[in-house]
């Protein structure tokens, strides 16, 4: 994934109103490891059920402000990004709305994400050999490859349905 500046990252929300992107409180890039990111996440301890990622899609930042639901899930989800089935962490519903006129008229679409994106770690993780000449690296690519597929899909979902 490209380094971004903050300026790169505010610019690229496409479902977020002028004021919303200029009162986004973007984290320190200094210590973002960004080759070992798929898509870039974080959340404003300011506003608990906020959340915001930056999609690469055809080399361009895409920007999408999530609202994570307040309700929990009454069992354990799985992540539908990557998808990890050891579940170390916890999996909430967000939806976000989308972009134009679509979003405006109150258009959403949710899914379910690891709570603080740790999906990039998860994707990245090595898993146990399944049988005798498992292949664990190439599993590890087609994970990483399938989340880098299933963010893109989404977030061009949510930019190109203006």
């Amino acid at each position: 994934m490209h380094a971004y500046t903050q300026k790169d990252i505010r610019a690229s929300f496409v479902n977020a109103s002028l004021r919303e992107r200029n009162a986004l409180v973007v984290p320190d890039l200094a210590g973002v490891n960004w080759q070992d990111l798929d898509y870039f996440g974080w959340r404003d301890p300011k506003q608990p059920l906020a959340g915001f990622i930056v999609v690469p899609v055809d080399d361009d930042p895409v920007g999408i402000l999530l609202r994570q639901t307040e309700q929990r899930t009454r069992t354990r989800a799985q992540c539908s990004w990557c998808e990890d089935v050891t579940l170390p962490n916890d999996v909430v519903l967000f939806g976000a709305k989308r972009a134009g006129k679509a979003g405006r008229n109150g258009d959403t679409v949710g899914t379910l994400l690891c709570e603080n994106f740790e999906c990039s770690a998860n994707a990245r993780r090595p898993m146990p050999p399944a049988y005798l000449g498992f292949d664990v690296a190439a599993a590890r690519r087609r994970r990483m490859e399938a989340l880098r597929a299933h963010a893109e899909g989404f977030a061009r979902d949510i930019r190109d349905s203006a």
